[in-house]
């Protein structure tokens, strides 16, 4: 686990420059602390940070091949490098190190691009040919490991890790992309490919980019997709039975290490499910840790205990103060970007106390998107079903109307607020999940944005986003397309995001087997009346794993990982937001409305609305712009 950066002279072989280079690298030091490396030669350097995992002594980068005419750095795991590298053995190449690393190189040698789709793993990496005179960039199917990039004015791209490593370049616009913002405030994070700056990018998941020199860039393509091919038939018991057999090879296929692993476990079912085929996989006892909170409405742990008593785990809990908001500058500095998810604190907290004792740690991210557990899929496939009984013909005017003539309650639970379901149920497909998942939505929005701010977007909604996702689907059952769109905004834009930058933080590898590709691709195959049944959620998954956990953990209701947020801005950090809110370097962006904000935050202090979602939103917007200057605002 690392991080990477790199510099190429598209037009040629110009000198690299290495302070440059090396400043690039230490700016994500925390990415890899052990030791750092550069390779630098006409027209190309590489940079790279390492956290050792596996094969301590020898698995140094930039790495080469034999000749020294291919060089690669790379960031993540291929659980499958062993038998890889047999069959390149097998095929005349011959290895300097049992690194997973080289595994990449060879299989480039052996390959090009076709290599990619033989990785089983999460990674990010760039591969300099010299003999092709060719760049290669890759990133792992769902996006688990990030890849940012930039075409800079003077014909070179560069590429890092994280987005900070790019900051560093200073012919780097600092230009904020008005369509980013609108997506931020729509999803509470920049979805891919956009970054916050125009002049940035993110690879996407699931493609790769070649570069030849002399020539123009070529859009990123495509190397894989979920694919929602159907099964043939199976009874329940057959499912039930197959599911733990490959849930338990794609743990096992994530257990190779050369330093101490454990596993997160906050009690609910994705992280049970994965400590439980650790814990029978596994000799020793697993290390485990979890978060407590002292509001007991936030906190899971005993949950967690419990499943920590079963399989008789070495279990580490701490407690999180319910007042823990002091990371919101420290949260600005990870992100680099815009990014409003508040579960990022106690994430932030877990990964802190789960290097304490172990450098990787698995987690159970990825199982609400592959087997709809969301709360937002059964709402969605609720006002689906209605949709389904009237023509949008009929729908659109008739809840259209409703949804605007009924009264707003937004202090009541999402299932009461009738107005938020008309307007849902006017709606098509895309347009109703859209609306249910939006942090803020378009009205909400439009009262944000200031008239001049509405006009620079020149028409552009986020729904765009989700849009080109469904046109894409390779499906039309309607829980299936919401899942695919989640997979392909919510979970790299926001869980995977959030998890890699925690982590990393604290020199942590995070593993998600739940989201190994081999498994996501037999699980989408799965009927979605196997995942969302009468109401319920992970049906399927739950039914298989009920000679491994309690009732009590497969059937509870869901928790998730909050904190008391709508307290916090009412409380202790009022002041701070009422600052960061009305602070000049935010209003003279020309984003915002500012008598909006005003009112939002009179509104939510008297406790007549609850604006805590599009406060903290603001607020970690604001942080943004002071940590990247005020020369990040929009122009």
């Amino acid at each position: 686990m690392c991080g990477i950066v790199g510099l190429f002279d598209m037009r040629g072989g110009r000198e690299i420059d290495r302070a440059l280079l090396n400043r690039m690298n230490e700016a994500q030091f925390h990415r890899g602390p052990v030791e750092g490396g550069l390779h630098l030669e006409p027209g190309v350097g590489f940079g790279h940070r390492r956290l050792s995992i596996i094969d301590l002594a020898s698995g140094q980068q930039p790495l080469f091949n034999e000749d020294h005419s291919v060089v690669v750095v790379f960031n993540g795991e291929i659980y499958n490098f062993q038998a890889l590298m047999a069959e390149l053995q097998g095929l005349g190449h011959t290895f300097r190190t049992h690194c997973d690393t080289e595994v990449i190189v060879h299989a480039w040698e052996q390959w090009g691009e076709a290599c990619v789709p033989r990785l089983r793993g999460m990674f990010a990496f760039t591969i300099w040919d010299r003999n092709a005179q060719v760049l290669f960039m890759a990133r792992d199917r769902l996006g688990i490991k990030p890849m940012h990039y930039a075409f800079l004015p003077d014909g070179m791209l560069a590429f890092g890790s994280e987005l900070k490593t790019l900051l560093c370049l200073p012919n780097l616009s600092r230009e904020i992309d008005p369509r980013a913002v609108e997506d931020y405030f729509a999803y509470g994070y920049v979805p891919e490919p956009r970054t916050i700056f125009t002049s940035a990018l993110k690879l996407e998941p699931g493609h790769t980019l070649t570069l030849k020199v002399g020539q123009s860039a070529p859009a990123p393509k495509k190397y894989w997709d979920v694919p929602f091919t159907p099964h043939a038939p199976m009874r329940d018991e057959e499912m039930e039975a197959e599911l733990v057999t490959r849930l338990r090879e794609a743990v096992s296929s994530h257990l190779i290490a050369d330093v101490p692993l454990g596993a997160f476990l906050s009690g609910g079912v994705d992280s049970s499910a994965v400590v439980a085929m650790m814990a029978g996989l596994s000799k020793e006892p697993v290390n485990t840790c979890s978060i407590a909170f002292n509001d007991p409405r936030f906190d899971e742990s005993e949950y967690a205990s419990q499943v920590a008593a079963q399989y008789k785990t070495d279990h580490h809990r701490e407690t999180v103060e319910s007042d823990d908001y002091g990371l919101v500058d420290t949260l600005a500095s990870l992100y680099d970007e815009p990014y409003a998810d508040s579960s990022a604190i106690p994430t932030y907290r877990v990964c802190e106390l789960a290097r304490k004792r172990v450098t990787v740690a698995l987690s159970g991210d990825g199982g609400d998107e592959n087997f709809a557990g969301y709360r937002r899929h059964r709402f969605a496939m609720g006002e689906e079903k209605v949709r389904s009984m009237l023509p949008l013909t009929v729908r659109k005017p008739l809840f259209g109307f409703l949804g605007k003539t009924y009264p707003k309650a937004d202090w009541a639970p999402r299932m009461f607020r009738a107005k938020t379901t008309f307007e849902a149920l006017a709606r098509d497909l895309v347009e109703g999940y859209f609306h249910g998942v939006s942090v803020q939505s378009d009205r909400v929005r439009d009262q944000l944005f200031s008239g001049s701010f509405r006009q620079r977007l020149q028409g552009y909604r986020a729904i765009e986003v989700m849009r080109a996702h469904a046109a894409n689907a390779p499906t039309d059952d309607p829980l299936s397309v919401i899942q695919y769109i989640d997979m392909k905004t919510y979970l790299p834009g926001d869980i995977l995001t959030k998890v890699d930058r925690a982590s990393m933080a604290h020199a942590l590898e995070v593993r998600v087997p739940l989201l190994d590709h081999q498994f996501v691709e037999w699980v989408s195959g799965l009927p979605s009346s196997s995942k969302l049944r009468n109401g319920e959620g992970k049906h399927i998954f739950k039914k298989a794993l009920k000679p491994f956990l309690s009732d009590d953990i497969l059937y509870r209701k869901k928790m998730g990982f909050t904190i008391p947020l709508g307290d916090w801005l009412r409380g202790p950090l009022h002041e701070s937001m009422r600052k960061a809110v009305l602070n000049p370097v935010l209003l003279e962006t020309g984003i915002f409305n500012e008598s909006y904000l005003k009112q939002m935050i009179e509104q939510h202090q008297a406790g007549t609305q609850d604006h805590a979602v599009t406060l903290w939103s603001v607020l970690m917007f604001e942080a943004f712009l002071r940590k990247n200057g005020a020369s990040a605002g929009a122009h």
